[in-house]
């Protein structure tokens, strides 16, 4: 038991090294269909073409409206390889033309004008999209899509390495695909974002244990371990669902680098916090205060797409319910091995001691990187 204790919690803290340190990488497609033809832009974060098509050129890491000026049939021809429409068998032709900067909660992006023109009438449309999956596996497009007249119909969907092609009924209600899509998302986004899972670690990990001064003691009774278990995940639930809420609504709004860091040192406090008491000893607590936090975080995936309506209710339910699918596996994963090994001393000091330590150092490094990023930004 004591060598698959402590092989899990090596393997979860390797994982975590590899974690990106930045919000996820994500594009925005907007696209309106009417009377056949499809018009729109695309939103691509300057430091995602950076990488791909080396903008800057004089490495300054600032990239200047005149570097990106001429390079723009670069832009262009990379872009219109990478997505793809049609109805049925029949392609729609796609124009990349026009450009613009603007600003995403996380920095610069490009803005590339799209049209397209389909051979007959479009009762459904099939996008292929194949952005930045080959250098970057965890990159997603998020799509809004409208239709009729007044754009009454709205379609949302999420694209990832794993589901690049995807198609879309025009008339009537898909909402079944749509909520689908965000909860795959939500459970995607808890299950890459390194800096989320390593505070619920941190948070689960003594979960099964009691402190008696600076030292920590097994729980009695199982029923002691669940009622923690659950105190510390519900609270952590409503304080993220109550921001991502408020974020996605544009009611509270915080840079994404500010909540980036604030995410990053929750983690490195709540590792110290088990090692040094300097917390409120109710855990619940702590996660409610610091899930407010990352409720921020989360929400960086849905505000920048700018849906309304039922559309917007329906992704935030579906993507709320896919980060709490995750949560629960996560627990599902720890909780049962915690409390089988909580009265072991190569648990209480290896795993808990020793993990808090590693977490520690990762959401240390983590937040100086965070603190001092330099964005690429444009005058």
């Amino acid at each position: 038991m004591k060598g698959v204790v402590l092989a899990l919690a090596l393997l979860g803290i390797g994982h975590a090294v590899c974690a990106d340190a930045h919000k996820p990488s994500d594009s925005y497609l907007t696209l309106a269909v009417h009377d056949g033809v499809v018009r729109g832009h695309w939103d691509i974060a300057l430091r995602d073409l950076d990488l791909v098509l080396d903008l800057d050129r004089d490495g300054d890491r600032r990239l200047t409206w005149g570097e990106i000026r001429t390079r723009e049939t670069d832009i262009d021809a990379y872009l219109a390889s990478r997505l793809a429409l049609s109805i049925g068998d029949a392609a729609c032709p796609l124009d990349v033309a026009g450009h613009a900067i603007d600003h995403h909660s996380d920095g610069a992006y490009v803005v590339v004008g799209l049209s397209a023109s389909c051979p007959r009438a479009i009762d459904a449309l099939t996008l292929d999209y194949r952005l930045l999956f080959d250098v970057d596996a965890q990159h997603r497009g998020l799509l809004k899509l409208a239709a009729g007249e007044g754009g009454d119909t709205t379609r949302a969907a999420v694209f990832d390495r794993d589901h690049r092609r995807q198609a879309f009924t025009l008339a009537g209600t898909d909402a079944g695909s749509a909520l689908r899509s965000f909860v795959r998302d939500g459970i995607v986004h808890i299950a890459t974002g390194y800096d989320h899972i390593l505070f619920l670690v941190a948070l689960l990990l003594p979960a099964v244990l009691g402190r008696q001064g600076r030292r920590w003691s097994a729980v009695p009774r199982l029923s002691v371990a669940l009622r923690n278990v659950a105190a510390t995940v519900t609270a952590f639930t409503v304080a993220h669902s109550i921001t991502l809420s408020l974020a996605t609504l544009h009611v509270v709004m915080l840079p994404a680098r500010f909540t980036e860091s604030m995410i990053a040192l929750s983690v490195l406090v709540t590792a110290i916090d088990n090692l040094v008491p300097i917390l409120p000893a109710r855990r619940w607590l702590v996660a409610f205060a610091f899930g407010l936090i990352h409720g921020f975080g989360f929400a960086s995936v849905l505000r920048d797409l700018d849906l309304s309506g039922a559309m917007l209710a329906l992704s935030l339910f579906g993507f709320n319910a896919g980060v709490e699918l995750g949560q629960l596996a996560l627990v599902a994963l720890i909780v049962p091995v915690a409390y089988l090994a909580r009265s072991l001393r190569s648990y209480q000091l290896g795993v808990v001691g020793g993990g808090s330590v590693a977490i520690a150092m990762l959401a240390l490094g983590w937040l100086v990187e965070r603190s001092l990023d330099l964005k690429l930004m444009p005058f």
